[in-house]
């Protein structure tokens, strides 16, 4: 990690556009732009009025250079929530540093806090510089799941 000391804060309603700018920013380097819809209305209704996620800032000298947002998820099987980690992004520019890592352990950190019985996330299968780092910090691949998903017209209809 550089000279500068990395800290955290929990993101505020007033942090809404910022968030927008880094889901951006993720989704373009996943080659996702296009899958893009949320607008700072629905981030600001979903994540602070409804409080159905978390968003973490990683700063360096009060500048925020990448975020985690996260939400609480349950495994019936451990009989307790977890933590589900939908996004972590780290600016191009600050990039192997050590940043990312402190980002997952702040991540766990908050985990083991609240009880949780586990830290998850997915991760796309062409991205082998963070399945890399992922496996280097323990985590386990799924490999036994499938991931599915309704959504859109079929989930409306699904719905009905």
């Amino acid at each position: 990690m550089s000279s500068q000391k990395l800290n955290f804060r929990y993101a505020e309603r007033k942090d809404v556009a910022l968030i927008l700018k880094f889901i951006r920013e993720l989704a373009e380097y996943e080659k996702l732009s296009d899958e893009v819809v949320a607008d700072e209305a629905t981030l600001e209704e979903w994540i602070f009025d409804k409080e159905k996620a978390e968003v973490l800032f990683a700063c360096l000298d009060d500048k925020e250079i990448g975020f985690a947002l996260f939400f609480h998820n349950f495994s019936t099987f451990l009989g307790k929530a977890g933590l589900y980690l939908e996004d972590l992004y780290v600016s191009p520019e600050h990039r192997g540093n050590g940043y990312g890592k402190a980002i997952l352990t702040q991540l766990a950190s908050i985990a083991v806090e609240r009880g949780c019985g586990r830290l998850e996330w997915w991760c796309l299968d062409w991205n082998q510089p963070s399945i890399d780092f992922y496996l280097s910090l323990g985590a386990q691949p799924m490999s036994d799941w499938t991931v599915y998903r309704i959504a859109g017209d079929t989930l409306t209809d699904l719905a009905r």
